[in-house]
């Protein structure tokens, strides 16, 4: 009998923000990545999400548009994917993949309850509160004087909490 174990598997929040897009205005993460995260098949995510339909409502996910798909593919062959994982990108795609928004990934938390669901969840949440303390940090550099000292502190602030980012 195998005992089961207490580790929590760890998700680095990179692997998160590797993956993250900007489509309609929103940070999200397609269906593929975030099933890779938690570890389990597109298929299956996309089947639990399904079968939990009353639980995503307008914008907690949707489907890509024929020109998102291509220029998402587009994008594909710029980025660090080996030549196999671009191929089944660009050749095994049958369907638009759909992009799960912030609340779509935390409603997602509520249906998939394994110890890397968690681990995966949690490294999500981490990566949006970064990306909107980021946003955060520029509004307020874009209100103070062009060039004045407590603008060029505050850019100097935000770019050791973006290099900060890049290290995690």
């Amino acid at each position: 009998m195998m005992k089961k174990s207490n580790h929590m598997p760890v998700i680095d929040i990179t692997a998160v923000q590797s993956r993250m897009l900007t489509l309609r205005d929103q940070q999200v993460l397609l269906d593929r990545d975030v099933a890779a995260l938690y570890g389990v098949e597109t298929k299956a995510l996309n089947q639990a999400v399904k079968r939990n339909a009353e639980r995503f409502g307008d914008g907690y996910l949707f489907q890509l548009n024929a020109g998102e798909v291509e220029n998402w593919k587009s994008q594909i062959v710029t980025s660090n994917l080996t030549r196999e994982e671009i191929s089944s990108v660009k050749m095994g795609l049958r369907r638009a993949p759909y992009a799960f928004t912030e609340r779509g990934l935390y409603m997602l938390a509520t249906i998939l309850n394994s110890r890397r669901a968690v681990a995966a969840t949690k490294a999500i949440i981490e990566t949006y509160a970064q990306v909107r303390s980021m946003v955060r940090d520029m509004e307020a550099i874009q209100t103070k004087e062009a060039g004045s000292p407590e603008q060029a502190d505050m850019l100097t602030r935000a770019g050791h909490k973006l290099a900060g980012l890049s290290e995690t």
